[in-house]
């Protein structure tokens, strides 16, 4: 005979499951909220642009992050958690010459990391699903092009030595990213709506 604790525990793990399985099908929701604090952190992290960056900021001309073109065949998911991953470790090197609040970047640095988090999640839950991505060459061509606009920016900062005017024109491009995020969660939004209707098809046959 089951124990009573042994039973609550497997309710628990259930109920966890069906929670996880929700919250997965509703990603767009809390990425769209949670896109929205990140940008709003990255804005309030140093104020103003300096008026004596303006120079540094023309020299600097990184490939249009915006450019970027998904077909409808690739994962938004694995795209999305590129963006982030790339952003996360940008902002966890060198901030000493920043001149941003500190608390804002640890905000901001946390936010990115939860969002990681979850993204981490579903990816792995459709993986234990056997789900399979079309257009994967696609993906690892949208990948690599991600690659070289964050190596871009990576070498900027590396080549200006972090200054304060090198952070602050990344910032100012970053901000771009978040507009690609959020096309980017659009495509979830349209896809769990899609995902929905044939459910509702399903059970109307």
């Amino acid at each position: 005979m089951i124990s009573r604790s042994l039973l609550q525990f497997c309710l628990v793990l259930l109920f966890s499951s069906e929670i996880s399985c929700l919250d997965c099908n509703r990603l767009h929701v809390l990425q769209i909220r949670m896109n929205s604090e990140s940008f709003e952190r990255l804005e309030k992290m140093g104020g103003n642009f300096p008026f004596q960056c303006l120079n540094e900021g023309i020299a600097f001309k990184p490939r249009d992050i915006l450019k970027l073109r998904l077909s409808h065949q690739e994962n938004a998911k694995v795209a999305i958690q590129q963006i982030l991953q790339e952003l996360f470790h940008i902002f966890n090197n060198n901030l000493t010459q920043a001149a941003w609040n500190g608390t804002s970047i640890k905000e901001f640095q946390n936010g990115l990391h939860q969002q990681i988090e979850k993204l981490e999640m579903c990816l792995s839950a459709e993986m234990e699903k056997e789900v399979t991505y079309p257009g994967n060459e696609n993906l690892l061509l949208t990948s690599l092009k991600l690659k070289r606009f964050f190596q871009t920016i990576k070498d900027f900062l590396k080549e200006k030595q972090y200054s304060r005017c090198a952070w602050e024109i990344i910032r100012v491009e970053i901000s771009r990213c978040f507009l690609m995020l959020d096309k980017l969660t659009k495509r979830l939004e349209n896809e769990a709506r899609d995902a929905s209707s044939n459910d509702a098809l399903k059970t109307a046959e």
